[in-house]
This record gives structure tokens, C-alpha cells and sequence, in this order.
């Protein structure tokens, strides 16, 4: 050793503490301090267990389809509506296309701004469907939130954040595609002021909520706790960017037909209520298409959230008609469900006519929209559904209006006995002969 030299220092990873003859490779850092490759490889590795998938992943969408292209998709789903369809495909299609444009954006190019969209329908008539219909064709992350649990921050309820840690788990906890998905709050019209003077009261559920939306619908960075809320204090926030995420919001905001009656001169005057157009008040729904931003400021919105929604319309009230269609025609009819259940026990099934017609009568009476169907057929199919899978002698059912209005029991059992029996009697005779 050369005088004056101390003894040569070595190299050792100072996590593992292995040599450099024993890793592939050794980095450097501050005098002394080494860390090799294998280390790094598992410090990666924790970090994507541990944090949200935080990448450049790009939209996996190499095509947005075309209006016409997601309007097809939603009629597979929903009936009528048309123009609700239109109004929700064409916003879609934009959005994506917006995503896409700012993805391969030039320095020079023109900044497109995003569109949120505010559905007004009664309930049942399938403000939620198409939303969660366009976020599967589109393969997109979807969340749906209800406005109804929201509350102002530091007070019991659920922050306005965890509506994002929702989509957020929707996508797997992959930041990238939640930054890009859909989210739909339901019940808007439930966190409306209760009058439109100013309350000199703190309203925490219901303008303090529309305050702390307002930020998140424009487009900022939200800190969303990853377990929820003010119970864990401790944990690390984690960043999400709102401004390419599409809010869709729905609301039946009962009682906003006076507004527009108000408002386009069609009320009643005087205690028997006589007006200049007696159609539209017997059917006050027909006045929803007259709808404006006026009519959702006079039902407690606050201005600034309305200007969020720059896409308003309205879903029309569902008739006898559409609910006959409902049955039949939809991808997932319940009229397809039920005959797929009966052909599992090999058993046919039919519904007569008059029936659907029935089973549409029954349900608007309920007052519910589509989801008053499944209710109705369930009370019919009851049982049936009891029934058939110990029959090994019923080979085929058909559903009569009786059986709808009727409904009992009793005559359900005669008509199964009378169906089976002719097949019953014929089987005896062959083995007699």
C-alpha cells in the first residue's frame, strides 16, 4: 500500500449491503452511499402497490364513435327519448374528442373547453341508464354519486371528494383512466336552496354543497383521501385532475313546472284554476321541454353551479306506450329476461297482448317510471317462479290479462292445473292402451 493511502473503501449497496460484484449494477449517490439495482427495482414495486397507477397512459379510445354511432347504442337500452339521446351523444362525443385533441395538441392550437350536462326528467324515465350505457360503450371509468348524502366539509356526511375516490375505485385505483371517466350525480335538485332569498344560516347540505362542487365540476386538482372522508386523518392525499372528467348530473326537480308555467303564460287563475291552455295543465310534464336556465335559479340552484351545466334538457314522461316497449324491446326486457329463465327449466312463455297492456297499466299507476315494471312482473311471476321448476309436466305458460289484474294465487294454480291437465289425461290413456 502506498504510504500515506488508508485502506480502499468498499462499494456496498446501502439497503441490501451487497457488493458491486454481486448486483448488476450500483449507483452512486452522496459520498458513501450506494444503491443497487434490485433495490430500485423494489422500491418500484412498493410504490405501485401502495399509490395510484400515476403514468401518461394514453385514452385508450384510438376512435370516438360517432354521435349516430352512441345514439344506436342507447336505443339498444332506452326507449324514446330521442332527443335527450341526441343532446347526451353529441356532448360524448365532443368531450372524447376533446381529450383526444389535447393528447396530440399543438402549441398553437385552439384550447376546447368541456361540457357538463344537466338531465331534468321524472324519476324511472332513465336519466341514470344512459349515462352508465355510454360509459360501457365508451369503456370508460363510471362512479354515480347521490347529491342527497353530500354535506359541506366538516360536517357529518360525505365530502363532495369522495364522489371522485368512487370513480376512482372504479378504475382500479388507475389515476390516468379516473381523470377521464364519467361521473354522474343523481338527485341534484335535492341541494337546492329551500327559497330564493339568501339564508343568514349556514345550509350545509344544500348551497353549501352546491359551493363546494363548483370547483370540482370547472376543473382542479382535488385532494381525495384514499379511505374516505375525515375518519382517517393521517393519510396522504392523493391528486386528481377533475378538468377532462365529464359530470353528468339528474334531478326530477319536482314542482318546476309552475316555474315554466309561470314563466311562458301558461297557469292557473282563480280557485278553479282556469287558464289559457287547459291540455298543458293537465299534463304539466309537457311543459319540461320549455325549460331554461330561469326556471332552475327560481327552484334553488345557485347561478354559479347552473353556469357549470351549460347542457340542459329534459327527458319527457314515459306513456303507456313506451312502458309496452320498455317490456319488449330493450336488450335487457324483462318480458327476454323472464322467457330465458322459463327456457332454463324448459318451459315456454308468452305474454299475451292484452297482458302487456295490463302490466303497463299497473305500473304507471304506481307512479315510478320504468322501474314500476319490474315490481308489477315480479308480483305476477311470483308464483309461477314457485311453481314451474317442480313441474316437470308444464311445458309452456301463457300470461293473460286476468292473470295481471287478477293476480292471485288460486287463479294462478287453476290455470297451471287446467294447462297441464289435457297433457296429463293424454299421457294415462296412451299407457292404459
Amino acid at each position: 500500500m502506498p504510504p500515506g493511502m488508508g485502506p480502499a473503501r468498499l462499494e456496498l449497496c446501502s439497503f441490501c449491503n451487497r457488493g458491486a460484484e454481486q448486483v448488476e449494477r450500483l449507483i452512486a449517490g452522496p459520498p458513501d452511499i450506494y444503491i443497487c439495482n434490485e433495490c430500485v427495482d423494489l422500491c418500484n414495486s412498493i410504490m405501485a402497490k401502495e399509490a395510484p397507477q400515476r403514468g401518461k397512459n394514453p385514452l385508450k379510445l384510438k376512435r370516438v364513435p360517432a354521435p349516430q354511432e352512441l345514439k344506436a347504442d342507447l336505443d339498444g337500452y332506452v326507449i324514446g327519448q330521442e332527443r335527450a339521446k341526441k343532446v347526451l351523444s353529441v356532448a360524448v362525443h365532443n368531450h372524447y374528442q376533446r381529450i383526444l385533441s389535447r393528447e396530440q395538441a399543438k402549441p398553437d392550437d385552439i384550447e376546447l373547453e368541456k361540457s357538463n350536462v344537466l338531465l331534468i326528467g321524472p324519476t324511472g324515465s332513465g336519466k341514470t341508464l344512459m349515462a352508465r350505457t355510454l360509459a360501457k360503450t365508451l369503456h370508460v371509468p363510471f362512479a354515480i354519486g347521490d347529491a342527497t348524502t353530500l354535506t359541506e366539509a366538516g360536517y357529518v356526511g360525505e365530502d363532495v371528494e369522495n364522489i371522485l375516490l368512487r370513480l376512482l375505485q372504479a378504475a382500479d385505483q388507475d389515476l390516468d383512466a379516473a381523470e377521464r371517466g364519467i361521473i354522474y350525480i343523481d338527485e341534484i335538485d335535492k341541494i337546492g336552496r329551500k327559497s330564493e332569498n339568501a339564508s343568514i344560516t349556514r345550509d350545509v347540505s344544500g348551497e353549501g354543497v352546491q359551493q363546494a362542487l363548483l370547483k370540482i365540476l370547472e376543473g382542479t386538482v382535488a385532494n381525495i383521501p384514499p379511505q374516505g372522508g375525515r375518519k382517517h386523518p393521517e393519510q396522504k392525499y392523493i391528486q386528481m385532475d377533475t378538468s377532462n372528467i365529464l359530470f353528468i348530473a339528474g334531478g326530477t326537480f319536482e314542482g318546476i313546472e309552475e316555474h315554466i308555467a309561470s314563466r311562458i303564460g301558461k297557469r292557473r287563475v282563480g280557485f278553479i284554476g282556469t287558464g289559457n291552455d287547459s291540455g298543458s295543465l293537465r299534463d304539466k310534464a309537457k311543459n319540461l321541454k320549455f325549460v331554461d336556465t330561469d326556471d332552475i335559479l327560481k327552484f334553488g340552484m345557485i347561478p354559479e353551479l347552473i353556469g357549470r351545466f351549460p347542457i340542459l334538457t329534459a327527458l319527457e314522461p314515459l306513456d303507456e306506450a313506451a312502458y309496452i316497449n320498455i317490456l319488449t324491446q330493450p336488450r335487457n326486457a324483462l318480458v327476454k329476461q323472464y322467457k330465458r329463465f322459463l327456457e332454463l327449466e324448459n318451459v315456454q312463455l308468452d305474454f299475451e297482448p292484452e297482458a302487456l297492456r295490463a302490466i303497463a297499466t299497473k305500473a304507471a299507476l304506481k307512479g315510478t317510471g320504468a322501474r314500476g315494471l319490474r315490481s308489477v312482473v315480479e308480483e305476477v311471476m311470483l308464483e309461477l317462479m314457485y311453481d314451474i321448476p317442480s313441474r316437470p309436466d308444464i311445458k309452456s305458460v301463457t300470461i293473460t290479462k286476468e292473470m295481471v289484474e287478477r293476480n292471485s294465487k288460486a287463479f294462478t294454480e287453476q290455470r297451471l292445473i287446467s294447462e297441464a291437465r289435457p297433457r296429463v289425461k293424454a299421457e294415462e290413456r296412451r299407457e292404459s292402451a
